[in-house]
């Protein structure tokens, strides 16, 4: 079982990117899936979810209507688009698996994790 996350970088304010995560060993089918991140010095913090079941959304406030996360079930594979990047969302980004197949804030409603990816908005 597991969570691959891709799609890190540099990019400067104003930019965007897309994160990929894609499952290996077992279908995303009736999970939720989630992404974190974790600046240097702070908590890991929950940016989005998504239920791959019937494809239901959340993001934390201070992503909402800047990052929009999806998923292709064909794909096993979950994305995060990220636009009008910030200084603050420099991070580590972690995606998540929960066997819950609901979406919460809480980590340790987690089964599973990726190995996380690096964004750096800078200029």
């Amino acid at each position: 079982v597991q969570l691959q996350a891709s799609g890190g970088g540099l990019v400067q304010p104003g930019g965007s990117l897309r994160l990929s995560c894609a499952a290996s060993g077992f279908s995303m089918d009736n999970y939720a899936i989630g992404w974190f991140r974790q600046a240097p010095g702070k908590e890991r913090e929950w940016v989005s979810c998504i239920t791959m079941d019937d494809g239901s959304t959340s993001y934390s406030d201070s992503v909402k209507g800047r990052f929009t996360i999806s998923r292709d079930n064909a794909k096993n594979t979950v994305f995060l688009r990220m636009n009008s990047l910030k200084l603050e969302d420099t991070a580590v980004y972690y995606c998540s698996g929960s066997r819950g197949g609901l979406c919460w804030q809480d980590r340790s409603w987690y089964d599973y994790w990726g190995q996380g990816t690096q964004v750096t908005v800078s200029s």
